[in-house]
């Protein structure tokens, strides 16, 4: 099984530091639009984490599953008021099959470039089309793949961000400098970094077709501008 990045005081201060992202601004675009395409049928969230995205869902009266590989991280969400409807399987979202046929089925906020070969990437379409009735869809919010060798993507008194990325073999490493009771501690995460187009040809092998994608939740176009992208695949067998 993949290690758990998330174990610990990872998951423990999670929800804290990822706070911008609980912005209603934030979250409300995501959750409207994964509210429509489920159509009121029941929906699967890869990487579920601590329930950010599923349980304003569940709040609409969808019915939500979840996989996630991290223990501590589903301890977090089971904390929290509304998590008793949410079936959640602990496991890797590349194999791990849960009961049931999914109008909908997706992973946000970078999670998919959390498996970090793709060998592991393509099985995750595999197992998301295998989860999804004929028709439904598998959405994928992600970073342009692609960057400089090293960039700061985040500078302030209390947070140092820096990705890392060898072009040669897509690996990209994001180190989080954290100022934490007055001592800097550093996590350095692994990615695997990937283009739009190698995304659409994993969707290929696993039944799907690209059914839309944009800038953001918002429907933004997409261009070559863009730094991320909502994309959309349907089954189509």
């Amino acid at each position: 099984m993949a290690r758990d990045y998330f174990a610990g005081r990872i998951a423990e201060r999670y929800d804290e530091t990822s706070r911008e992202m609980f912005d209603p601004a934030v979250l409300q675009p995501a959750v409207d639009f994964l509210a429509d395409l489920a159509g009121g049928g029941p929906a699967l969230e890869f990487a579920i984490g601590t329930g950010r995205v599923a349980l304003p869902l569940a709040e609409r009266g969808i019915r939500l599953s979840g996989i996630d590989l991290s223990a501590d991280m589903v301890a977090k969400l089971r904390e929290k008021a509304g998590a008793e409807a949410i079936d959640v399987t602990i496991g890797d979202v590349a194999q791990t099959r849960v009961a049931g046929e999914f109008s909908l089925v997706y992973i946000v906020w970078n999670s998919i470039s959390n498996l970090t070969t793709q060998e592991a990437q393509v099985a995750a379409f595999t197992n998301a089309a295998a989860h999804l009735r004929r028709g439904g869809c598998f959405v994928v919010e992600v970073g342009v793949g692609g960057g400089p060798p090293l960039e700061v993507f985040d500078l302030s008194d209390d947070h140092v961000g820096i990705d890392e990325y060898d072009a040669a073999t897509q690996r990209l490493v994001s180190h989080h400098f954290t100022l934490d009771d007055g001592r800097w501690d550093r996590v350095s995460m692994p990615f695997r970094s990937v283009s739009p187009g190698e995304f659409d040809l994993m969707a290929r092998i696993a039944g799907m077709r690209l059914r839309e994608r944009w800038s953001g939740w918002n429907g933004e176009p997409f261009t070559a501008e863009s730094t991320k992208h909502v994309s959309v695949w349907e089954k189509t067998v």
